[in-house]
């Protein structure tokens, strides 16, 4: 009697809410029968159940039957079918194993989230072209603690280090992404590790990258082939900070820790680079430019190319400059560089030199002949990227830096490179440089493919910053998997 009791309540909640007074309720009486029981209503309401019982199964056959017969809709994850590997055979492709319709379809086609002007995955294709071969590339869809929720914070977008965040935008809506990972030469994982603001000074702390990122890794490695067939060789990472996937603002330390070992077969992108050997570059990698907002470069240049500005500052710089430089564990921030700087040129009339932080400096730049980009801790600085975007002279003043895409950009016709040790000497070299060949250099410096290749804007355009990795990645094309399987089939 209990047993019916809970029965008969079990099924009025499924079809129609909870036993009430005066309400109408179903039992099953006998193997096929439906009996009512009755408290003051008439037959009618069991015919208003059964038809809603029949309208909701017959949506949940409508809906799996679309579901199923567009695949491309989902994102997948292939899992390794047991002994694919057997016997040295090739991989097959395993059972499909959906995330779930609603989860699949927002988190790899268009996840919107709310905090931004856009969607974090475009639903624009940007048609990529141009490139010296072709390559396909499959976007990792990681669980959102991996990118999308430090999007909350809307500087991890925004700041120097954001290359990791526009790169992956920038994928999303690309024509050479592919949805099934058996096509693509390679796998791009995309992990923000540079958006952890909770330092004093406001820059984002690094302690979380290397278990964040193995965590990562473990992830991908479990779920898919990709990662153990080729050992990472074909999967790439950004690493934007000071020192590269060395994750640590102090060369020393960063160099005494190195690069993860499980990050050492991939292929990083960093901003990151020297001339010659360093620990934190003994890595396959792609030197990319750090990341400045192009909506606010075009929004100072406006409608007016960077050679038609009125350039009434001589020599620009505004940053960090200590009077008094602290020695930290044996290290002094800027090598002294800007300390001399302050102390030589502070209070020069050529020179416009300020400490403070500005919001609108980027007019100070267009309006400049000479800026001056001497390093921090690390030797790169988004200063060379937003003076060549906004017409002015980058002075590098950085010891055996690299530049990026020094295939694309023509690095000694448009920028000045001073040694560290002459920085006291800066007013005599850029008199003699404007004597001699200022215009040479500013002729080459406002051509638009320089300024293009620097910045990263989506969709990808024609020979921007996203684009020259892709080209930079058509010559690694050894590391790709399918490459190499399908030049021995």
């Amino acid at each position: 009697m209990l047993a019916e009791q809970r029965h008969q309540q079990v099924m009025a909640k499924i079809l129609g809410g909870t036993l009430r007074r005066n309400k109408a309720y179903v039992s099953l009486d006998g193997p096929n029968r439906w009996k009512v029981y009755r408290h003051g209503k008439n037959e009618r309401t069991i015919h208003r159940m059964w038809y809603r019982c029949v309208g909701l199964f017959a949506w949940i056959f409508v809906s799996l039957y679309v579901c199923g017969s567009m695949p491309d809709s989902f994102t997948f994850d292939w899992r390794q079918e047991k002994g694919a590997f057997r016997g040295g055979g090739g991989i097959r492709k395993s059972v499909v194993r959906s995330r779930g319709l609603a989860a699949s379809v927002v988190a790899e086609e268009n996840f919107s989230h709310d905090r931004l002007s856009k969607n974090v995955y475009s639903d624009a294709v940007g048609k990529v072209s141009g490139l010296s071969s072709d390559i396909k590339v499959y976007v990792y869809n990681l669980p959102a603690k991996y990118n999308e929720d430090w999007l909350e914070n809307s500087r991890c977008s925004s700041h120097l280090f954001a290359a990791e965040v526009a790169i992956h935008q920038a994928l999303m809506s690309s024509s050479l992404r592919v949805l099934d990972p058996w096509e693509a030469d390679f796998f791009f994982v995309p992990v923000y590790v540079s958006c952890n603001f909770i330092t004093k000074n406001g820059f984002p702390s690094l302690g979380h990258a290397r278990p964040l990122l193995r965590s990562a890794v473990e992830y991908i490695s479990g779920a898919m082939p990709y990662w153990n067939r080729s050992g990472g060789a074909d999967h790439i990472f950004a690493a934007t900070h000071d020192y590269g996937a060395c994750f640590h603002a102090m060369e020393d330390v960063a160099v005494s820790d190195g690069i993860p070992p499980f990050l050492q077969n991939s292929i990083i992108l960093q901003t990151f680079g020297v001339k010659g050997k360093h620990p934190c570059q003994d890595v396959e990698h792609i030197q990319i430019p750090p990341y400045v907002s192009p909506k606010s470069i075009e929004a100072t240049l406006g409608s007016v190319p960077p050679q038609k500005h009125k350039r009434d500052i001589w020599v620009f710089f505004r940053g960090k400059m200590e009077i008094h430089p602290k020695n930290i564990s044996g290290r002094i921030y800027s090598k002294g560089v800007r300390t001399t700087i302050w102390q030589k040129f502070g209070h020069n009339r050529k020179f416009y030199i300020k400490r403070k932080r500005y919001e609108g400096y980027h007019s100070e730049i267009v309006r400049s002949v000479f800026c001056l980009c001497p390093l921090g801790w690390a030797p790169w600085s988004p200063r060379i990227v937003e003076s060549v975007s906004l017409g002015c002279v980058p002075v590098i003043i950085a010891d055996n830096i690299s530049l990026p895409y020094s295939d694309a950009i023509p690095w000694p016709k448009i920028s000045l490179n001073i040694p560290e040790r002459d920085v006291a000497k800066l007013g005599k070299i850029l008199d003699k440089v404007a004597a001699n060949n200022l215009t040479s250099i500013q002729r080459n410096l406002w051509k638009e493919d320089n300024r293009r290749a620097l910045l990263f804007t989506e969709p990808i355009q024609h020979g921007d910053a996203t684009w020259q990795i892709l080209e930079a990645l058509t010559r690694k094309m050894d590391r790709s998997h399918r490459n190499r399987t399908s030049a021995s089939s």
